[in-house]
This record gives C-alpha cells, structure tokens and sequence, in this order.
C-alpha cells in the first residue's frame, strides 16, 4: 500500500462515521499455551499468540478510554446443534462426534484469555468461523451506528479472515491490527494478512489504529463509550 493511498484512507474514516473495535475468539482453547503446546506449536508460534493477546488488550483498553465501542465476538459451540461440514473435512464424515471441537459453550475451553469483556461489552456468540454467519452481529453494529470497524483476535487465518472478509461484504471499511492478532505459524499469518490487504481490509499496527481514532476525534471522553447500558450485554448467535 503506498503512503498516498493509506493517508486518502486514513482521511476519509473521519467521514466514514463512529468506528466500532470488534475483539475476536481471544479464548482458551486457541490461546492457552500449555494446550497450544500439545498441539505441537513450536516456541516462536507461542510468542507470537501471546505477543498478539497482549497488545489486543492495549488496543481494547485505548478503545474505552476513546469511547470506541468494544463488541467481542466469542465461539460458542453446542454439540447439540453440530456442525457437519466441519467434521466432514476433519473426519471425513459429516456424522461424526463433535463434542471435542474447541471452544464448547459453558466450558473452560470457551472463557476469553488474558483479556475479558466489561459486564455491559456487546458479546456476540457464534458457531463457525465469521462472526457474522448467523449471529446479530450485523444488526449490533448498525444500532451501534457503527461506519467502520478495527479488529483484532485469533487465529488470523481463520476465523478473523472470515470475519473480516464477511464485514467488507456488509460494507464496512476495515482495519486489521497486524500486531493484535496472530496465528501458529508466522507464514500463515503473513499469508492471511497479505490476503486480507489484497481483498478486504486495511492493514496496519494497533499503535496506528490508535492514531486512526485519534485522528477522527476520539479519546477526548465525549465520544459514545464502549459500554451498552447496565447490565450484562449478550448477543447469542
């Protein structure tokens, strides 16, 4: 991306409307790196997730203090209701038990890792990989009033790819924090990225994104705040 072309993009954010952080399947069964290890991830993949969960957690804690509103977007996977496609290309058999797929709702497995949600944080469950495929994540960030989206989380590869390529097909401008997510291998991240960039998003550091909101106003304290009213705030898919 040339200098010129991220500054027209940068500038026309601030026209775009109120940007929203979507914070993605930062949860233990893709972060812990005692399971992560098991797994056969080599050392360098394990700093990688860490690194990236740690600066995720900046970013979510510059987008409170600019009132930019935080939606955590969580994997949430029931049994009861499998998804067969999946175990198709895992099995080879769409039949086949799915109750040791990551992250099953209600288990440990499932909590968020090394950063959380406020109790009045938007949190949108969802079955497959886009946070948009049949959740209310699309009708959240319309009532949000939301213009564009910067995003972090794991795996990069997977499940922030398909995310964000399903947020540039609703129309949002998006911005990848290239620092805040990550994936096991740093080839797959880099692959993901240059996909990303090449097809559906911006693709900058998280110190950048900072900037970005800086940029458009923000951080002030008079923006919307990241938080959705009293209570706990839960979207189920």
């Amino acid at each position: 991306m040339s200098d010129q072309l991220a500054g027209l993009r940068a500038e026309s954010l601030a026209a775009a409307g109120s940007p929203a952080l979507l914070v993605i399947d930062v949860q233990r069964d893709f972060a812990d790196p005692a399971l992560l290890a098991s797994w056969g991830v080599d050392e360098a993949g394990l700093r990688s997730v860490a690194d990236a969960i740690s600066r995720a957690a900046a970013l979510v804690d510059a987008a409170r203090a600019a009132d930019v509103p935080v939606v955590w977007v969580e994997l949430a996977y029931d049994p009861s209701r499998p998804w067969r496609a999946s175990a198709w290309l895992r099995t080879g058999s769409p039949d086949s038990p799915t109750g040791d797929f990551p992250c099953v709702q209600g288990t440990a497995g499932a909590e968020w890792w090394g950063l959380a949600p406020l109790p009045t944080e938007l949190r949108v469950r969802k079955r497959f990989y886009s946070g948009f495929a049949g959740t209310g994540l699309a009708a959240v960030l319309d009532e949000l009033g939301t213009g564009w989206l910067a995003v972090a989380g794991l795996t990069t590869e997977c499940c922030v790819l398909a995310t964000v390529t399903d947020a540039a097909q609703h129309d949002y401008p998006v911005v990848v924090a290239r620092d805040a997510t990550a994936a096991y291998t740093a080839e797959l991240h880099e692959s993901a990225l240059a996909n990303m960039a090449l097809n559906s998003a911006d693709v900058r550091s998280a110190e950048e994104i900072e900037g970005l909101w800086a940029a458009v106003g923000l951080g002030s304290g008079t923006g919307s705040g990241s938080g959705t009213g009293s209570g706990s705030a839960e979207v189920a898919s």
